[in-house]
C-alpha cells in the first residue's frame, strides 16, 4: 500500500493571500498551515511579522507590505510540496541507521569524531524516543535555550549542536520522511554566554618553551613548526622528509589518529618557506635519524607531546625519555594551535600588519578567517613601535 500523502492534497494548501494586520507598531500576516503532529498533519492558524512600521511601511493596504506579505506567502506557504511518506521513524534509528552511515565517507575523521561527540554527549538523550514526523521547532529552542541556562554552554557549542541537529533533518527531508526541516527556524539564545579568547603564544614563550626542551630536537622541531610556520598538529603529523626541500616544506597530506587523509581545505595543500628557526632543529633532526624520504618526519606526535612536550613545558609530569621531573618552562601548555594563532601574529608584527602574508602562511581561503580566528592582539613593543611610526609621518 502507497502511504505517501501529498501536502498540496490538504485543504488548507490552495493558494492564499494571507490577512495582514498591525499589531505592536509592526505589520503581520495571518495564513494557514499544515503541521505534522504525532504523525498527523493537522491544519493550523499561524502569524509571521513583516516588518515594523516605519519609513515606507506606513500601513497594512500600502503596496510595500502588500509585496512583503506576497514574497513571504510564494517562499513558505504556497510554494509546491514535497511528497511525504507515512512510514515514520525515531531520530536515534535515523541517525544509526541513514545518517551516519551517509556522511562517514565525506567528512574528515576530526570532523567526524566531533559529529559523534556531540550526538553522544547532548542530542541523543534530547531526541530518546521522539519521531522524525512528530518532532517540532520548538522542541529544538528549548534544548538549546536549556543548554545555554543549566548546563552553560557557550555560544559556539550551541551553533555546533544546531548546525548537526538541522543536517540530520535536511537529510530525513531528502529521504521524504518529512516536508520540512524543523530546525530551520530555530534562533540561538541571545543570552548565551560568549567562548572563551583562545590562547596564543607570544615569539618570548615559543623561545622559553623551545629552551626547555634543548635535549630533545624533535620536540623543537614540532614546536618551530607549528609557533614559527603556523603548521597545525594534523599537518605536522602528516609530514613525510619528501615533502621538505632546501628552502621549502609542501603540505600534502593530514594524519589524525592513525588516519592519512587529504588537507582539511584545498588551500591548505601549499608550501611554506623554511626560515632559519626551523631549518636548525630541522636539520639536526635529519641528521639524527637518517630516515628515508617516505619516513615520518615525526613519527609519533601524540606521544611526543604527551610524554616529552608537555612534561618539559609544564614541569609538572616527569618527562619518560629523561626519567625525570624537567623544570617548569614559565608557559602555560595551550596546544599546537596557540603556536598557529601566535605564527598568525608575530608574522603581522614583524611585517608592519601585511595580512596577506599571514593569510599565505596559513593557508586560508579567505582573510576572514586569518583575522577574525586567528590574529590575535599585538605586543605592547609592536603596539609602541606602530604608534612611533604614526609619529613620525605626522611630524613630517
Amino acid at each position: 500500500m502507497d502511504h505517501r500523502i501529498k501536502l498540496s492534497d490538504m485543504a488548507d494548501q490552495q493558494h492564499q493571500t494571507g490577512y495582514i494586520y498591525e499589531a505592536f507598531n509592526a505589520f503581520h500576516v495571518r495564513y494557514y498551515a499544515t503541521e505534522n503532529r504525532a504523525g498527523k498533519l493537522v491544519r493550523v492558524q499561524k502569524s509571521h511579522k513583516l516588518c515594523r512600521k516605519e519609513g515606507k511601511y506606513k500601513s497594512a493596504t500600502c503596496n510595500a507590505v502588500k509585496n512583503l506579505c506576497t514574497d513571504f506567502l510564494k517562499d513558505k506557504v504556497n510554494a509546491p510540496s514535497r511528497v511525504v511518506t507515512g512510514d515514520d521513524v525515531r531520530v536515534v534509528d535515523f541517525w544509526t541507521n541513514t545518517y551516519l552511515p551517509r556522511v562517514v565517507a565525506r567528512l574528515k575523521p576530526s570532523t567526524l569524531r566531533g559529529y559523534k561527540q556531540i550526538w553522544r554527549q547532548l542530542l541523543k538523550d534530547h531526541f530518546a524516543d521522539l519521531t522524525l514526523q512528530s518532532y517540532e521547532g520548538k522542541l529544538g529552542q528549548r534544548f538549546l535555550k536549556s543548554l545555554a541556562d543549566t548546563q552553560k554552554q557557550n555560544r559556539n557549542t550551541l551553533k555546533h549542536v544546531k548546525a548537526l541537529a538541522s543536517s540530520i533533518f535536511t537529510t530525513a527531508v531528502e529521504q521524504e520522511i518529512i516536508s520540512s526541516n524543523p530546525w530551520r527556524d530555530v534562533v540561538m539564545p541571545r543570552d548565551a554566554k560568549a567562548p572563551e579568547r583562545t590562547k596564543h603564544y607570544t615569539l618570548e614563550e615559543a623561545e622559553n618553551m623551545i629552551s626547555a626542551l634543548v635535549d630533545h630536537v624533535d620536540a623543537q622541531l614540532v614546536l618551530a613548526l607549528a609557533c614559527f610556520l603556523g603548521l597545525g598538529p594534523a599537518e605536522i603529523a602528516g609530514l613525510q622528509w619528501g615533502d621538505v626541500d632546501t628552502d621549502w616544506i609542501h603540505i600534502r597530506r593530514n594524519k589524525v589518529r592513525g588516519d592519512v587523509v587529504t588537507p582539511k581545505t584545498p588551500e591548505r595543500m601549499a608550501s611554506v618557506p623554511i626560515i632559519d628557526q626551523v631549518r636548525v632543529p630541522l636539520e639536526l633532526w635529519r641528521a639524527k635519524v637518517q630516515a628515508s624520504e617516505a619516513a615520518w618526519v615525526i613519527a609519533d606526535l601524540p606521544n611526543l607531546i604527551n610524554r616529552v612536550i608537555i612534561p618539559h613545558v609544564e614541569g609538572l609530569n616527569q618527562c619518560v625519555p629523561c626519567e625525570k621531573t624537567p623544570k617548569k618552562s614559565g608557559v602555560k601548555w595551550a596546544g599546537l594551535y596557540a603556536g598557529r594563532r601566535g605564527a598568525c601574529t608575530m608574522v603581522v608584527e614583524a611585517t608592519n600588519g601585511n595580512y596577506a602574508v599571514a593569510q599565505a602562511l596559513l593557508r586560508h581561503k579567505t582573510m576572514t578567517t586569518t583575522l577574525n580566528v586567528y590574529k590575535k592582539a599585538i605586543t605592547q613593543g609592536a603596539f609602541q613601535a606602530g604608534m612611533k611610526m604614526l609619529e613620525k609621518t605626522l611630524s613630517k
